[in-house]
């Protein structure tokens, strides 16, 4: 089974997706799950994982709508407040839901390098494992010390990176990320998602040669039980299309087990979200 374990969809509002600059003007639209199905028609793809992309309820809300309705939608990973009082009924309330499976703040949005190991985060982060929620860690390299001592402090909750932790592929930037990604890899209760590179290198000029030594460290240090394919859909389009990311995935991993390639390519994301 082949399975995308990163995906968004949105209706496109120009104040909540702010983040969509000039240069990334061709995802200023909707993009919902008739338009993924096609392309997972054309790619061979069986199910996904949808992330939340908006810090909202609504947004989780919105994301399970669309997974009821559609069963190629195998997983949500939502946005709740964990930081609130209430984060522990609010993660009562959507037990409920069999497809919501984890969570996800937008950490890298935050000035707050610090932000993962404030109290109050600490103490919503502690509710997941009892409900058996992932988490999934979304930051930028400069954030990965904080995230090195914050998975020190939940040795048995589930933990993906998100995107490789976004690597300056762009500015060259590899030494400092690959260090911390090292030590964050040695504690095995954090998977990592080989996702998201197209738009960290030149949206116009990258190749795949570039991004091999990033996947090669990630593939060393996690090893292929513990990564993921992820095409993050739609914000791929802006660099290449969906078709390249996957194949970059697939040639890059051609020379593995056939059981080590269906591991990465979908049965991890199988079993850490527990689709």
């Amino acid at each position: 089974m082949k399975i995308d374990s990163h995906q968004h969809f949105w209706y496109y509002e120009p104040v909540k997706h702010a983040w969509i600059d000039d240069d990334m003007a061709e995802i200023r639209k909707n993009f919902l799950p008739q338009d993924l199905k096609t392309v997972y028609q054309n790619n061979n793809i069986d199910g996904c994982v949808a992330v939340q992309a908006d810090q909202t309820l609504a947004e989780t809300d919105f994301l399970l709508g669309l997974a009821g309705e559609n069963d190629f939608i195998k997983g949500v990973v939502g946005w709740v407040d964990l930081r609130s009082d209430r984060v522990d009924s609010d993660l009562e309330r959507y037990y409920s839901y069999e497809k919501l499976k984890g969570w996800r703040h937008i950490v890298q949005g935050e000035t707050d390098h610090n932000f993962l190991l404030r109290p109050a985060f600490l103490r919503g982060i502690s509710y997941l494992e009892k409900y058996g929620y992932a988490y999934d860690i979304l930051v930028f390299p400069h954030q990965l010390g904080a995230v090195l001592e914050f998975v020190k402090h939940f040795p048995h909750q589930k933990f993906v990176i998100d995107h490789m932790a976004k690597p300056y592929i762009k500015d060259g930037y590899y030494d400092g990320w690959a260090v911390l990604m090292q030590e964050i890899a040695k504690h095995e209760n954090v998977h990592c998602k080989v996702s998201g590179m197209i738009t960290e290198a030149n949206y116009h000029s990258w190749t795949a040669e570039q991004l091999h030594p990033y996947l090669a460290l990630v593939l060393e240090a996690f090893g292929p039980k513990r990564l993921m394919f992820g095409s993050d859909w739609p914000v791929c389009l802006v660099a290449g299309n969906y078709t390249q990311v996957q194949q970059i995935i697939i040639d890059f991993i051609a020379t593995l087990s056939v059981d080590e390639q269906e591991k990465i390519m979908g049965l991890n994301a199988v079993q850490f979200y527990n689709l």
